[in-house]
């Protein structure tokens, strides 16, 4: 998964905030659980030492320290049941303190003596040499008549502690088990949410300007996604209107202005042909027609331009071979390179069959030459090559001109555009060549590319599918 996308994003954010709020309700639940354990066992030993005050202590006139002594072992029985009690006179000394447990958890003799406080209860831990821990609380107990007494109660933490320590690992275990089950409940969430956007995706990948009748799927959910959908789509509804009556005024503009160019033009040789005028005067009128015959180029290159738009190359398709087509368009511009001292070569072997508009599949080949004999020099080199590869048929013209610097080469194909208008002067340049090319590789379903470096000459290269019928 892609760490950028927004899949994996908001999996990990809801994952990373849930684990997050896992741990800390587990850490309080934990301490919680240990407090009220720690409270309870406490709680439960000052209640022992005011059973000793209230009864016993309470009456030790009457009965003697001997009784309290006795009677506490054989009520509380803290050797049996694993508890420590103490019981010391406010002088210090000392009336009662239990042996050690019957299984020797603790040595009572290794338990400090609390020093009395007045009115006060206490409470502390002690950690044992044997590694148990052992809480103690403490109780002075006053009553008139007698004297003041610390009465300690205690007991051992370990069962609390091993309690804990099981909660505390099933926890463990259980955290990562969550956090998996988290994530992977997250990933099917999210993806299951974020299908739409991927078939939105998808349809708008598709969407070219031949198929702008095209729209994206509207998911009936009711929510964003698909008041999204609802919006790109009158979106491309307005691109396609828009795109549709700039397609209408180009063909229109181009189709009205074949006309007149042609009587201009016819007008302009007669002119030109006239015997009567002065040489200056023919000079002006031989300009005006190179000037006509110039936008008349332009006019029919647009015109091409909005045939091809409209789809007329994906008409009249048939199978033919590119590598013949290919030496029969060499050898008619053969006489073009001639003219300018241009070595041109054409390398290809086997047929290359391929299907599609033979006449537009031979305009891409006749321009890509003329554009390379322009802009190589004399005694230059241009070599168009034919073949197959991976399935599909490859079309190379290089030359070895003055090249296109590397700013320029993402925009040779865009119409109108010229690397250099002052290189592009002597040549007449419109900036149309390149983009019809691309249109008729795009009615194809072909890709073309360029490679260049300023001196070193230019190989454009048209990928197409080879005919498998």
């Amino acid at each position: 998964m892609n760490a950028r996308s927004i899949s994996f994003r908001l999996v990990a954010w809801y994952a990373g905030l849930l684990t997050a709020i896992f741990l800390l309700l587990c850490a309080v639940m934990y301490l919680d659980l240990r407090h009220f354990l720690e409270n309870d066992l406490r709680q439960a030993q000052l209640r022992r030492a005011h059973q000793i005050g209230n009864i016993l202590l309470i009456h030790v006139n009457q009965t003697g320290e001997a009784a309290v002594a006795s009677q506490t072992k054989g009520w509380f029985e803290p050797e049996i049941n694993d508890r420590f009690i103490r019981i010391t006179r406010a002088d210090g000394t000392l009336v009662y303190v239990s042996g050690a447990p019957k299984d020797g958890n603790f040595d009572p003799a290794e338990i400090p003596v609390f020093q009395p406080s007045a009115g006060t209860e206490f409470s502390h831990k002690l950690r044992l040499s044997g590694g148990s821990t052992l809480l103690v609380a403490a109780l002075t107990f006053k009553s008139s008549g007698n004297p003041d007494y610390l009465v300690e109660s205690g007991a051992l933490l370990d069962p609390v502690e091993s309690m804990l320590d099981h909660l505390f690992l099933q926890l463990a275990l259980g955290l990562p088990l969550a956090v998996i089950i988290i994530t992977v409940g997250g990933y099917l969430l999210v993806r299951r949410a974020l299908t739409p956007v991927e078939q939105i995706t998808r349809a708008a990948e598709r969407i070219t300007q031949f198929n702008l009748s095209d729209r994206l799927p509207v998911a009936q959910t009711g929510d964003e996604l698909e008041r999204l959908s609802v919006s790109l789509n009158r979106m491309i509804t307005r691109l396609d209107e828009a795109l549709q009556n700039s397609k209408r005024f180009v063909a229109d503009a181009s189709h009205d202005l074949r006309t007149p160019l042609t009587i201009l033009h016819g007008e302009l040789e007669s002119f030109a042909a006239d015997a009567r005028l002065g040489p200056e005067l023919r000079d002006r009128a031989g300009s005006m027609l190179e000037e006509v015959v110039h936008l008349g180029k332009i006019v029919e290159q647009l015109f091409t331009l909005s045939r091809l738009d409209a789809g007329e190359a994906q008409t009249e398709w048939t199978r033919f071979d590119l590598t013949e087509l290919a030496k029969t368009t060499v050898g008619q511009m053969n006489l073009l390179a001639e003219d300018k001292g241009i070595a041109m070569a054409c390398d290809s072997g086997q047929p290359v069959p391929v299907n599609g508009n033979r006449v537009r599949l031979k305009q891409v080949i006749v321009n890509l030459l003329d554009n390379a004999i322009k802009y190589t020099p004399e005694k230059g080199a241009v070599h168009l090559r034919v073949l197959a590869v991976n399935g599909q048929a490859v079309l190379e013209v290089a030359d070895t001109g003055i090249g296109i610097p590397p700013e320029a080469l993402p925009h040779v194909f865009d119409r109108f555009y010229r690397v250099d208008k002052s290189r592009s002067a002597n040549f007449e340049s419109a900036g149309l060549g390149l983009a019809i090319v691309k249109s008729i590789c795009a009615a194809h379903g072909a890709e073309v590319e360029v490679q260049s470096a300023v001196g070193s000459g230019s190989c454009f290269r048209v990928r197409l599918p080879i005919f498998k019928g």
